[in-house]
């Protein structure tokens, strides 16, 4: 496994992405919570840039089988990336597809080390 250097831990703020190349292949680094993720850039669905799609949130429903009712709730404000070429949905905290269950985004190691983000592939 080789490690690389991608950014400075001062260069991301909390929601913030950065995008880069490494042995050829685009690497997106996310920054959520304080805690780095990095992944390929490609949906399993069928090879889009899926990191340099929108973030933004989810609706979670219950269904009252009683009332016959279904209340919807944003949530996961920040952490949800939608793929521009189809939609597909992944959560960034753990790059798991929301719609495809045991789905998820290529990920890779990542740390900290002296204030630099380093990636392994």
């Amino acid at each position: 496994m080789s490690e690389h250097t991608v950014a400075t831990v001062g260069e991301l703020n909390d929601g913030d992405r950065k995008l880069v190349e490494v042995e050829g292949r685009e690497i997106a680094l996310f920054r959520t919570d304080g805690e780095f993720r990095a992944y390929t850039n490609w949906c399993i669905h069928q090879g889009g840039p899926a990191c340099e799609g929108s973030v933004t949130g989810t609706s979670d429903a219950e269904f009252d089988r009683e009332e016959l009712e279904t209340e919807l709730q944003w949530c996961k404000e920040g952490e949800v990336l939608n793929c521009p070429w189809h939609g597909w949905e992944y959560d960034i905290p753990t790059g798991e597809c929301l719609s495809k269950e045991g789905a998820k985004l290529p990920a890779h190691p990542v740390r900290v080390e002296d204030e630099e983000v380093v990636v392994s592939l």
